[in-house]
């Protein structure tokens, strides 16, 4: 390896800790309360060191949504294939997204983090930019939906508007694996994660 690739690999190698050890403080103590000092301080890295790869905390909070949201898109344009019919795409999606919640719950916590803030938190430039590969998840459950229609098993309906009542349905009963120790049994919401699905097929079927 010559020294150009070790440079870029051990910035890259740097980079990558700076943003775990955000992700750490983030959960920790949330973004009001968690400043580039103590990102510095707890990477043992200088407070010149993390200007160097991003320009303020914003920059560096937002790097770590589109992490996750890349990674949740990489999840499920693998578990869908292009051959099954629509309600199999629809039921791989969920399925993806579940085990993406509990393979991946660092970024799951990051992504529905910024998500339920009561304020915005990004700038308009990266909150865009945060959208659009939010969107490209949903993008792939309101295809699968068209598809459905187009095919005659589905009724006439909005994809994109069936696709976020879905997402938002998705969305939910994994947060409600919190209560497995109160309201519900022990993975309990995994069932009622599938009746979910069923229940928005049943009212898609023609």
């Amino acid at each position: 390896m010559g020294a150009k690739e070790r440079r870029e690999r051990e910035r890259e190698q740097r980079k990558s800790h700076i943003l775990d050890t955000a992700r750490e403080l983030l959960l920790e103590k949330g973004m009001n309360a968690t400043s580039i000092n103590q990102i510095a301080k707890r990477s043992e890295l200088s407070v010149g060191a993390i200007y160097f790869y991003f320009k303020d905390k914003e920059e560096l909070f937002a790097s770590l949504q589109l992490e996750g949201l890349e990674l949740l898109h990489g999840a499920i344009e693998q578990a869908v294939h292009k051959k099954v019919s629509p309600e199999k795409k629809i039921r791989a999606i969920a399925a993806a997204y579940l085990q993406f919640s509990e393979e991946h719950k660092n970024y799951f916590d990051i992504i529905n983090y910024f998500l339920t803030s009561p304020a915005t938190i990004f700038p308009p430039k990266l909150k865009n930019e945060i959208d659009k590969h939010g969107d490209a998840s949903i993008a792939m459950l309101t295809e699968a939906v068209r598809e459905g229609i187009d095919a005659g098993q589905f009724k006439a309906v909005d994809p994109k508007r069936q696709a976020i009542i879905l997402w938002g349905a998705f969305n939910g009963m994994i947060q409600l694996k919190k209560l497995q120790k109160t309201i519900l049994a022990k993975n309990e919401y995994h069932s009622l994660y599938s009746e979910i699905v069923d229940r928005f097929l049943n009212g898609l079927r023609c």
